[in-house]
């Protein structure tokens, strides 16, 4: 039997109606889960086998400010969540509250690995030019700045789970930058160009990825800073919307492309799936101690279970250990790294 999740059920932004029904499909494959938040309001999931309801009362909003938030509230879902799996109770963190409280709590109760400057948000984006295949991209927000050393460690973090949770044997890696040749970028780029190009490892080195070649390239990881990365993955977000309602619009505009429509609407119904965020259920916070799925606040009752099934793979595919593993094989630890630049 499978470690049970702990799944935090207060603060999406829709309530807890599709964190419980969510939960409920998760149980159904039998995926074992320990649920917090108010139990009155979660009655319906106490009777589910492989579901376990504990009392976590306090909820914590976007528009709290996370650290202390986090740090004063103990009985808060996400914190005692996050609790119970550094305690050992569950093996994995889900939420679909709000990122920054989800991260504060994750790193503060979970930490760190051994080595690891600081955590990186992950996000699986979805690439029709792809084949279906996704492009793994961070740190998409877990902090606003980095220095070379924190991007070669991303590089190392992403690959390592690229391999253990989505298959891909030696992840092929990209830079973010504004140009393909190596000197192009900021200094932080540059430096961690130079870096990326001697590491070898577990990852294929690519060099610098544009951002017209995200989602249309051979590169199944993408490493770049918070900010760059937080703003690249919401414009993706707001453009896939827009087209969207876009070729709606277009569609209902007169007989002719309605009839059109019809003819599409099957292909249009498969791409807008694949492009739906519920597909993915969210980013996971690599360098922790133990998984974190950080789900999507909108997320429906399919991105819930589809956090938790994403949570339950990297379980199952030794995801935290292989990532360490891995940052001790290649030196690219804190020590070692600190060492290198004789910081």
């Amino acid at each position: 039997m499978s470690d049970p999740i702990a799944l935090d059920a207060l603060g999406a932004d829709a309530g807890v109606a599709p964190i419980a029904a969510g939960a409920r499909t998760a149980a159904a494959e039998g995926i074992r889960l320990r649920v917090f938040g108010r139990i009155a309001e979660l009655g319906e999931l106490g009777g589910v086998d492989g579901i376990e309801l504990i009392e976590a009362p306090e909820s914590i909003s976007n528009d709290d400010d996370p650290l202390p938030a986090v740090r004063a509230r103990p009985n808060a879902s996400v914190v005692a969540a996050a609790a119970d799996v550094a305690e050992g109770n569950s093996a994995a963190l889900v939420s679909a509250g709000p990122t920054g409280a989800t991260m504060a709590a994750a790193t503060f109760g979970i930490r760190r690995l051994r080595g690891v400057h600081r955590p990186a948000l992950a996000v699986q984006l979805p690439s029709p030019a792809r084949r279906g295949r996704p492009v793994l991209m961070l740190d998409v927000g877990a902090s606003t700045e980095a220095r070379p050393q924190h991007l070669i460690q991303f590089a190392h973090l992403g690959s390592a789970f690229a391999s253990a949770a989505l298959g891909v044997t030696r992840p092929k890696l990209g830079l973010l930058s504004v140009g393909e040749e190596s000197k192009k970028g900021n200094p932080l780029v540059v430096e961690a160009h130079e870096e990326l190009a001697t590491a070898g490892g577990a990852f294929e080195f690519m060099g610098n990825v544009e951002g017209r070649d995200l989602l249309t390239g051979d590169a199944d990881v993408v490493v770049t800073d918070g900010f760059t990365g937080n703003v690249t993955l919401k414009t993706i977000e707001g453009t896939a919307k827009a087209v969207a309602g876009a070729v709606r619009k277009a569609a209902r505009s007169n007989p002719m492309s309605a009839a059109g429509g019809l003819l599409l609407r099957p292909a249009l119904s498969g791409l807008r799936r694949e492009m739906d965020p519920d597909t993915t259920g969210g980013a996971i916070l690599l360098g922790l101690r133990r998984v974190t799925v950080v789900g999507h606040g909108s997320s429906g009752p399919e991105g819930v279970a589809n956090a938790v099934r994403l949570a339950a793979r990297a379980i199952r595919e030794r995801a935290v250990e292989r990532t360490a593993e891995q940052l001790k094989a290649s030196g690219a630890g804190r020590g070692a790294m600190r060492d290198r630049k004789g910081e």
